[in-house]
């Protein structure tokens, strides 16, 4: 029961869902004080906003007569921060692993041996036995 535990946890794609959990909630602390202190004000200042969480705001009336917000700028902040944790995530992440697996499989390639000879195709097998079942039949 516990070897099969060990061969599950053990298994690499395990290991990198875990890697990736928990990278991603370290990356989102960081990017979510990016976005919201940084681009939002910055942004925001572009369009006459305190931030770009309130910009592109949009009222729309209720049902009782009142109005309701939209803050379609909340929206373009959430949509910038997932574009800034892909490309940390990817860049910090993905492309030195796959250069790093790149370098292994070179490694682990052997150059083909000159006297190993390729089998026969199956044409040339079926070619071969109607050779020798005429040669057969002929003497």
């Amino acid at each position: 029961m516990f070897k099969g535990f060990k061969e599950f946890i053990l298994r690499g794609n395990v290991i990198d869902l875990a890697v990736a959990v928990v990278i991603g909630a370290a990356f989102t602390g960081i990017v979510n004080a990016i976005v919201e202190q940084v681009f939002n004000p910055a942004i925001g200042a572009l369009f006459d906003a305190e931030s770009l969480a309130t910009a592109f705001p949009v009222d729309i009336p209720t049902t009782s007569g009142g109005t309701a917000t939209l803050h379609f700028g909340a929206v373009i902040a959430a949509l910038i921060q997932f574009l800034l944790v892909a490309v940390v995530v990817y860049f910090a992440l993905i492309v030195p692993i796959n250069y790093l697996k790149r370098a292994s499989f070179a490694k682990k390639q052997v150059a083909p041996e000159e006297d190993i000879t390729t089998p026969p195709t199956e044409l040339e097998l079926l070619a071969e036995i109607r050779d020798l079942l005429a040669k057969q039949k002929a003497e």
